[in-house]
């Protein structure tokens, strides 16, 4: 940001599996830095204290309470229902997290990728229709950047294309104020 003109209130931060996890810890430490985060097959922020217990959130989500977001940030997840190196049960956890406090409407709506992957999406608003969280769960998939290239490593190309979804998300959101524009 010293070295490029970079809109302040548009800067967003998103990552997969160990990065999905980082993202998460980017959000609550620097909620004023960030409009909005994408977490793809990854944990909450704080799951893990140590090498073991990362391993072990992997597996079987974490044994200890996410610490809440101060400040949660609107929130675009994706995760595959198959995945056997970080468990989908971690994407609820981080969608926890993130959850926005107050009175939030819920929007559930099932659909296919272009190549056929069954996907659900569940989405939480605020009653003026601003979206707090979006969650992506994949039927069938396993741990990899869904709609990713066939060539790529940890990539499902059948998959609806998280890249293009972070984007429009991330372009709905940006920061005023302590609050998220649409």
């Amino acid at each position: 940001m010293q070295d490029f003109a970079v809109d302040p209130g548009r800067i967003y931060v998103s990552g997969l599996s160990f990065g999905g996890a980082a993202a998460a810890i980017m959000a609550l430490a620097y909620p004023d830095l960030y409009a909005a985060v994408g977490i793809h097959s990854g944990l909450a922020g704080g799951s893990a204290k140590s090498v073991s217990s990362a391993l072990s959130a992997m597996r079987r989500g974490t044994l200890i309470r996410p610490m809440r977001a101060t400040r949660p940030l609107p929130t675009i997840l994706f995760h595959g229902d198959r995945d056997r190196t970080v468990s989908p049960v971690n994407g609820d956890q981080a969608i926890a997290q993130a959850r926005p406090a107050g009175d939030l409407q819920t929007s559930v709506s099932a659909g296919h990728s272009e190549s056929g992957m069954a996907y659900t999406k569940t989405e939480l608003t605020t009653p003026v229709g601003n979206q707090g969280t979006e969650q992506w769960l994949l039927h069938g998939a396993g741990h990899a950047w869904a709609g990713g290239s066939e060539v790529g490593s940890y990539t499902d190309p059948k998959g609806p294309d998280a890249s293009r979804e972070m984007m429009r998300f991330f372009l709905s959101h940006a920061k005023d104020e302590g609050s998220f524009r649409r």
